[in-house]
C-alpha cells in the first residue's frame, strides 16, 4: 500500500487534495500533519480520518518545522506532498514573521527529510503560488516570468520556492514545485476574496472592494487543482525532476468584476459595493500560462468560471455552520497604500 504524506492538509487545497486523493486512490495509505492554525480545521477533513481505529488515515497535530516529528512521517512516505504554509497576503502585512517562519523554515524542515530519508520517498511536490511572479510583464505568465514577489507571503513562499529548487540541483531529491494561479472552491477561508464577498451576501452585508477593484487575478477550481497537483505527483520522473509547473486557467478577471457576478448569481444589487483604500504592495494582473503542463500531460481546467462559482456559492449556502465559526477572523487592520488605518 503506497503511503502518501500531505502537510498543512486540513487547510483549504490541502484538504480539497486530501478527499480528491481518498476517492480516487482508495488503497493509498493517507497521512496529514497540519498545526491547525486559523486557517485549517479537521472539520475540512474526511470523516474517517478522525476515527482513532482507522489504519487507511491518520492525523498528526504539529508544526511542519518540528524536525524529528517530519524526519518519522516523511520516512515512512512513498510520496510527500508540501501544501503547510501561512497563505494570506493582507494578514501578512499585518503579520509577517509567521509567515516566514512556516513558510520559509517549514518548507527547509521538509526538504531536509526528504534527503535524509535515503531515496525512501519516490516524489516530493512542492505547492508554491503565482504571487512569486509579482505583477504581470507579459500577457500571460510563464514559469521563466522573472519573480519579483510584492508582499511578505510572496517573498516567503518565493523563498521557499527557491529553496526547494536548490535541493534538486544540489543534492538531486526527486522534487518538483507547483505554481498555482488563485484557487476557489469549498472550505476557503473568509478571509479570501470569493468566500467574503459570497457570506457578505449571506449575511446581508456591503460587499468591499480595496482600491478601484481594477487589481486581476486567474482564478482555478480548486478541484482541478488537485488534479493537476495528481498528474505531476504520478508522472515519469525524467518529465519532472526539478521542473517547475503553472497551474492555471489563462484568463483573468478583476475584484470589482467578480463582485458583479456573485451579485448577479445571488441576486443582489449592485449599489451594495463599497471601496476602500488599496493594500500595500497590490498586484495589478496574475494571468498564468499553463502551456507547459498541457503540453507534457494533456492537463486541462474542466471547470469553467461560472460553472465554478456557482458551485462555490451553493456549498457556502448549504454549510453554514462551518463558515459561521470564521466571521470574526475575516477582517485584518492594516495601513493602506495612501497611509491611512483601514480594516481590510
Amino acid at each position: 500500500m503506497a503511503a502518501i504524506l500531505i502537510t498543512g492538509g486540513a487547510g483549504f487545497i490541502g484538504s480539497n487534495f486530501v478527499h480528491f486523493i481518498a476517492k480516487k486512490y482508495p488503497g493509498y495509505r493517507i497521512v496529514v500533519l497540519d498545526a491547525l492554525t486559523y486557517a485549517g480545521s479537521t472539520d475540512n477533513l474526511p470523516a474517517e480520518m478522525r476515527q482513532i481505529d482507522n489504519s487507511r488515515m491518520r492525523f498528526w497535530y504539529g508544526d511542519v518545522v518540528n524536525a524529528e516529528l517530519v524526519d518519522t512521517l516523511v520516512a515512512e512516505a512513498d510520496y510527500v506532498v508540501h501544501f503547510a504554509a501561512e497563505t494570506h497576503v493582507t494578514r501578512s502585512i499585518f503579520d509577517n514573521r509567521l509567515f516566514f517562519q512556516t513558510d520559509v523554515l517549514g518548507t527547509h524542515t521538509i526538504a531536509n527529510a526528504v534527503l535524509k530519508a535515503n531515496g525512501q520517498v519516490k516524489r516530493f511536490v512542492h505547492i508554491s503560488s503565482s504571487e512569486v511572479y509579482g505583477t504581470a510583464e507579459a500577457p500571460l505568465m510563464d514559469e521563466e516570468h522573472p519573480l519579483k514577489p510584492m508582499s511578505p507571503y510572496a517573498s516567503a513562499k518565493c523563498g521557499a520556492d527557491r529553496l526547494v529548487y536548490s535541493y534538486w540541483a544540489t543534492y538531486k531529491i526527486p522534487c518538483t514545485i507547483i505554481r498555482p494561479f488563485n484557487s476557489f472552491g469549498p472550505r476557503q477561508h473568509l478571509e479570501k476574496v470569493i468566500p467574503r464577498f459570497i457570506t457578505s451576501m449571506l449575511l446581508g452585508e456591503e460587499l468591499t472592494v480595496h482600491g478601484t477593484g481594477e487589481a486581476a487575478r486567474d482564478f482555478v477550481f480548486v478541484e482541478d487543482i488537485c488534479r493537476g497537483i495528481d498528474t505531476v505527483l504520478h508522472a515519469n520522473k525524467t518529465k519532472i525532476d526539478g521542473e517547475v509547473f503553472n497551474i492555471a486557467t489563462g484568463e483573468h478577471r478583476s475584484v470589482y468584476s467578480i463582485a458583479q457576478d456573485i451579485l448577479k448569481i445571488m441576486g443582489g444589487d449592485q449599489k451594495s459595493i463599497v471601496f476602500r483604500g488599496d493594500r500595500p504592495g497590490q498586484v495589478i494582473r496574475h494571468s498564468g500560462d499553463a502551456t507547459k503542463i498541457k503540453r507534457a500531460f494533456g492537463w486541462q481546467p474542466q471547470l469553467n468560471w461560472e460553472n465554478g462559482l456557482k458551485a462555490t456559492i451553493d456549498w457556502y449556502k448549504a454549510n453554514r455552520a462551518w463558515w459561521e465559526k470564521q466571521i470574526w477572523l475575516r477582517q485584518i487592520p492594516i495601513v493602506s497604500a495612501t497611509g491611512q488605518k483601514e480594516y481590510h
